[in-house]
């Protein structure tokens, strides 16, 4: 299978700990805190601002900084660099105040020690965010951010270790899949350091020499070792690892996007990827979502719905709405991925079942799939760049004080036709990823009849991503909703 060289264990290029001011910041004991301070922040004023406040969504701070500019800014982020906004996770500062007062004793039971649940509410948030159209209610965004902040100390306070971040909280699940494709990841600097290593400090955590019970610096939450941890799957950047490793050996490197996908070896805290049917499922639920979050937005499927309607006799919009999401998360990926594997069987003669084919191949939708919500969110982002300043400006002109000045409600970002030269380029980024992923995988696929060129078990991935693709291209093109962008003047 796909491996870095193993005659190369130093890690070369960048390091971010390594520059002498961002780096100097990261290593620092509190700096996470210092993070998670002002995203803490600003979390209440969108809550209380979504709960009190004018409930005209373009003109409030929690649906205008949550589905306009938090989720543009994500996406850049981890195009850019990595799982940096876990590191800042505001959820994570009241979890981790509350671990003074609560210490949590039990562990997460064994038959959820998967990504199943964190799946199903992925596609829930997805779900309830078109039915209930949370994009223009600023009452119910507040609710749902007040939900993440009880479940994050609720879950944390029982469980023990990260039991939120690595098996239940849907943002976390889409941040893992998405920096897959990041261009950094916390690795080891030299693998020889950690082999004369007898301590292991960096998943034990430094322990009081003289009570052993008491832990100084916690090691990493989430089970990775770092020795054998391999990418950014289950990683949030939490630096625990870096404050705890006495040989300074642990930083952020920078590597080639996307080949961890096509690396099967065994990772610390996963297994084989190719083991993993509920890993391979959630980056099918990445990208079939990706394609569906954005036609959710464009005219043909009003006209889809209205067609469902009439055909099922119903006046409501949750079972119109629960049949389009079947369509296009379990039919369409049943049908096109099951296509494909049999093509790949087929086509490569391999000996592997088709179960495991789809699940290792499966992974080279994560590029596309990233590729789709990039241009999606990018496209709301771009469009409103500069809408939170007269939002913020209202908004402390509501407490009584307009220090900021009065509202320039003009103000709202780049024209739309430009950034949908964006929207293509990021498309066409994504497929070039799964084009380079599907043939790495078909190149090291052991269990392929070795007569046979990789081509033939790389056709059939390559012939799907360029069908979603195609698809993503042309919902593109398609007139999209303004959500949360047409401000109305005074």
């Amino acid at each position: 299978m796909f491996q870095p060289d193993p005659i190369n264990k130093t890690q070369p290029g960048l390091d971010l700990l390594r520059l002498p001011l961002l780096g100097n910041f990261l290593k620092q004991r509190h700096a996470r805190t210092l993070l998670q301070i002002p995203l803490f922040v600003i979390s209440v004023a969108m809550i209380l601002h979504g709960l009190f406040g004018p409930q005209l969504a373009p003109r409030n701070l929690a649906t205008t900084l949550t589905w306009v500019h938090f989720r543009g800014a994500l996406i850049l982020v981890l195009l850019l660099a990595g799982n940096f906004f876990c590191l800042a996770c505001p959820f994570m500062l009241v979890r981790n105040f509350a671990r003074k007062f609560f210490r949590p004793t039990r562990n997460w039971p064994r038959y959820l020690r998967n990504k199943w649940l964190s799946i199903g509410l992925f596609v829930g948030m997805l779900f309830v965010y078109e039915w209930l159209d949370l994009w223009a209610s600023p009452w119910l965004t507040a609710w749902l951010i007040v939900a993440y902040f009880a479940g994050a100390l609720v879950i944390d306070s029982v469980f023990k270790h990260a039991t939120f971040c690595k098996f239940v909280c849907p943002i976390g699940q889409f941040n893992f899949a998405a920096s897959t494709v990041s261009p950094l990841e916390v690795a080891v600097r030299d693998q020889d350091v950690c082999t004369g290593c007898t301590t292991k400090d960096c998943i034990r955590g430094v322990r009081e020499p003289a009570a052993p019970l008491v832990v100084i610096q916690r090691g990493c939450e989430l089970a990775l070792f770092q020795p054998r941890k391999v990418g950014n799957i289950d990683c949030t950047f939490c630096l625990d690892c870096v404050q705890a490793c006495p040989h300074d050996n642990v930083g952020i490197l920078s590597r080639v996007p996307a080949t961890e996908l096509a690396n099967d070896t065994m990772r610390s805290g996963l297994g084989f990827l190719s083991r993993r049917k509920d890993l391979a499922a959630l980056t099918i639920v990445f990208a079939f979502g990706a394609l569906l979050n954005a036609f959710a937005m464009v005219s043909p499927v009003y006209a889809l719905e209205q067609w469902l309607a009439r055909r099922l006799g119903v006046t409501t919009e949750a079972p119109v709405l629960a049949i389009v999401f079947g369509l296009f998360l379990v039919v369409e990926p049943l049908v096109l991925i099951g296509i494909a594997t049999w093509v790949t069987r087929v086509l490569g003669r391999s000996k592997s079942s088709l179960a495991v084919i789809a699940v290792r191949y499966s992974y080279s939708l994560v590029p596309i799939g990233f590729g789709i919500w990039l241009a999606h969110y990018s496209f709301h982002f771009l469009t409103g760049l500069f809408t939170f300043i007269p939002v913020t400006q209202a908004a402390v002109a509501e407490l009584g004080a307009a220090i900021l000045g009065q509202p320039q409600w003009t103000l709202v970002g780049l024209p739309t036709n430009l950034v949908q030269v964006f929207e293509v380029g990021f498309i066409l980024l994504g497929l070039f990823g799964s084009l380079l992923v599907s043939y790495l995988l078909a190149a090291t696929d052991q269990l392929a009849q070795p007569a046979r060129a990789p081509l033939w078990s790389f056709a059939p991935w390559a012939a799907l991503a360029l069908l979603i693709a195609g698809a993503a291209l042309w919902v593109m093109s398609q007139p999209m909703e303004m959500r949360g962008l047409v401000l109305g003047s005074g």
